[in-house]
């Protein structure tokens, strides 16, 4: 036992003191405990407790029961309020999630694990050790009282932080036996918190990873998942590799090692796609972006051909095969429908990037139009940069991505126009009874003249006092205004796309 003082949210020790107060023991356990001795902001809180559920149940209001390993989701009704007021911020919810519900589980021992995902038998335990040794990893066998600042240590979960090392309680082989999952947990833990994986740890990882197979594929999702958005997803991936695992994750990933690719490359495809996934999490880019990044180029084992007039390796429609192949993965990971329809459309048009010199505007917004939208556009720009820095490029954004970014901008932009006016020609028509004809032209183009000038002057009020002055002129009159009116657009479009290339960095078109 150590003397250690660790800042606990009030709403946490409040459990571990109702439950003392009546007589038991309660101690926080596991990853909060860990997280905390690594200054991390734990993602939840765990109790163990001597206390059974029943017991549990009673010391607190609300609470809800109904799993077969004797947690109890212990409610705080006061953090409910606030998730639930318009008066406290997004970030404060946030914060506060983690402390909506406190899972309180009794001290157990687990029997035979016959499919290595679940214990064939559960029993409560009056004994904190029994409880202890059934846990995963030793810096995940950590208890802390806050009551009497103590922190209880068992199996050198203390000695392993300080050594950055994910180690097994007792001996790994029969860890990994109990839930085949924990041969994914390793290779997440040693990832998301940048350690190593001890070495006879390792080694039944190696020989177990067959075991993995058992598992649901939502499981192993959901810890790749973690991997794919910690800091450092490359090395995760790698790790995989090393221990066998990618082949029951993703075993489309291993196609790529090794496959060489074109001068413009100088890492394999393996490297390639992990280097583009690593600058996505550098960038603490999005998941689907993350996702997109790692299987934009899955298809290259495939759609590989030598061409023997460029004297080199093509890779024609890789884009095309590998949307159909990462469908097909995400569907068989289950992820979401809609996540999977997203990576899908970004791996489907990550090669949009062509010679900005060459492509036309009309030609973006087609790309616009088949990647949904907007948001998808720069999303899309997000990829490429990703790609771009995976291939080996020093540079995110070249002049010619810049140059393709404003014609994004362009091609999104709405045109000046009098349609932007506050009255139309359908008005003039209905309210001014006039004849449809050149006339309502030139009167719209005298008035976008006065708006470009005047911003403030588009209103209907005012339009509609100036339209009455503008129809006693004459035809010759009018036409000239209109004229007048045509260059002002013109300026005005200028204007704007001289703004929008200042804003890229690129030149101005002659």
């Amino acid at each position: 036992m150590t003397k250690i003082s660790l800042t606990i949210p009030k709403e946490v020790s409040r459990v571990t003191e109702t439950i003392q107060n009546a007589g038991f023991e309660a101690y926080l356990v596991g990853g909060c405990v860990r997280d905390l001795l690594l200054n991390r902001e734990p993602n939840d809180w765990d109790v163990t407790t001597n206390a059974t559920p029943e017991k549990i149940q009673e010391l607190f209001e609300h609470t809800f029961y109904e799993n077969s390993f004797g947690t109890v989701g212990v409610v705080n009704d006061d953090v409910t309020e606030k998730l639930e007021s318009d008066d406290v911020s997004h970030e404060t919810k946030k914060q506060l999630l983690t402390l909506k519900t406190i899972e309180v589980t009794p001290y157990r021992t687990e029997s035979q694990y016959t499919d290595n995902r679940r214990p064939d038998e559960i029993t409560f335990s009056e004994n904190l050790a029994d409880d202890l040794i059934r846990r995963d990893f030793t810096i995940n066998a950590l208890c802390y009282d806050p009551s009497t600042q103590t922190l209880i240590d068992m199996h050198g979960g203390v000695s392993d932080l300080q050594n950055k090392v994910i180690t097994t309680v007792g001996n790994p082989e029969e860890r990994f036996s109990e839930d085949a999952l924990r041969l994914m947990r390793a290779v997440r833990f040693a990832t998301q918190l940048n350690f190593d994986v001890s070495h006879e740890t390792m080694e039944a990882i190696k020989k177990l990873h067959v075991k993995l197979a058992n598992i649901s594929i939502e499981r192993i999702r959901d810890e790749f998942d973690k991997i794919i958005m910690s800091d450092k997803p490359m090395d995760g991936i790698i790790l995989l590799e090393k221990t066998q695992l990618l082949e029951y994750v993703c075993p489309e990933i291993l196609i790529t090692i090794g496959v060489g690719q074109n001068g413009s490359h100088i890492y394999d495809v393996y490297e390639h796609i992990l280097r583009t996934l690593q600058h996505a999490a550098d960038k603490n880019w999005a998941h689907d972006i993350r996702l997109a990044a790692l299987f934009h180029d899955i298809a290259k084992p495939q759609t590989k051909r030598f061409d023997k007039v460029k004297n080199s390796h093509t890779f024609y429609g890789h884009e095309v095969v590998g949307a159909k192949m990462t469908k097909k993965i995400l569907t068989r990971m289950k992820y979401p429908n809609e996540l999977v329809s997203r990576v899908t459309l970004f791996v489907r048009w990550h090669m949009f990037f062509s010679d900005p010199d060459q492509i036309t505007l009309s030609a973006v917004r087609r790309i616009i139009r088949n990647v949904d939208g907007a948001d998808n556009v720069w999303d899309l720009i997000k990829l490429r940069i990703c790609d771009r820095i995976g291939m080996g490029r020093p540079k995110e954004r070249p002049y010619r991505l810049r140059q393709y970014e404003s014609m994004m901008d362009e091609a999104m932009r709405s045109p000046v126009s009098v349609k932007d006016l506050k009255i139309s020609g359908d008005d003039l028509i209905s309210e001014f009874h006039m004849k449809p004809g050149k006339r309502i032209g030139w009167i719209l183009h005298a008035l976008m003249r006065e708006t470009l000038h005047k911003p403030e002057n588009n209103n209907k009020e005012y339009l509609v006092k100036h339209v009455t002055q503008l129809n006693t002129l004459s035809d010759e009159e009018l036409e000239n205004l209109y004229w007048q009116g045509r260059e002002a657009i013109d300026e005005a479009e200028e204007q704007e796309l001289s703004a929008i290339r200042k804003k890229r960095k690129v030149a101005t078109k002659k």
